[in-house]
């Protein structure tokens, strides 16, 4: 099971865009609403969630959670008790944690992308306490996965793919939504 964390001012193309792509997948993904079930994103499109964020279960069959940017999303979420046990969780565990945007700012105030490669919208560079910063859009370092923002939220998506199905099935994936091969 995927966790996508939604809280009030996310940037609507880096959750749904990878949301629909784990789900093409055949993945369990469930949208989990920080605060309520009805999210706004930051550009007034609103969002009926699965779950809320009180409701929760971290174990079992989790494989990872997602963290969408934008703002005032982000810091949305980092205020969230929640989703800083759900990180916790999953960091100790070595269970995949995606992170777009500003998102992994949250990461990195943890310190859990010390001495790692990753990458998020430009100026937040500063907020990933000891990362090597990636001169990639989109980055895998072990069981994290960041990216840089809304314009690479497919890619990311499709990293995310990667991680859970294989190369190969987030190619064949790429292909059957006309992604451009690189």
């Amino acid at each position: 099971m995927i966790y996508v964390f939604l809280a009030n001012g996310f940037e609507e193309v880096e959750a749904l865009a990878p949301i629909d792509l784990l789900r093409r997948c055949e993945l369990e993904v469930v949208t989990v609403g920080v605060g309520g079930r009805q999210i706004t994103g930051s550009h007034g499109i609103t969002v009926l969630t699965d779950i809320t964020d009180s409701e929760i279960v971290l174990g079992g069959d989790l494989q990872m959670i997602v963290l969408p940017g934008g703002m005032p999303g982000t810091l949305n979420l980092e205020h969230s008790e929640s989703v800083q046990t759900a990180v916790d969780f999953c960091a100790e565990r070595g269970i995949f944690i995606g992170a777009i945007c500003a998102a992994p700012s949250i990461l990195g105030h943890k310190g859990l992308l010390a001495d790692r490669e990753a990458i998020a919208y430009p100026g937040f560079e500063t907020q990933l306490a000891g990362a090597r910063i990636s001169t990639h859009s989109v980055v895998r370092d072990d069981f994290f996965i960041t990216a840089q923002g809304a314009g690479v939220a497919v890619p990311f998506g499709l990293k995310l793919c990667e991680a859970l199905c294989g190369e190969r099935r987030a190619e064949t994936l790429a292909a059957g939504i006309c992604y451009p091969a690189h």
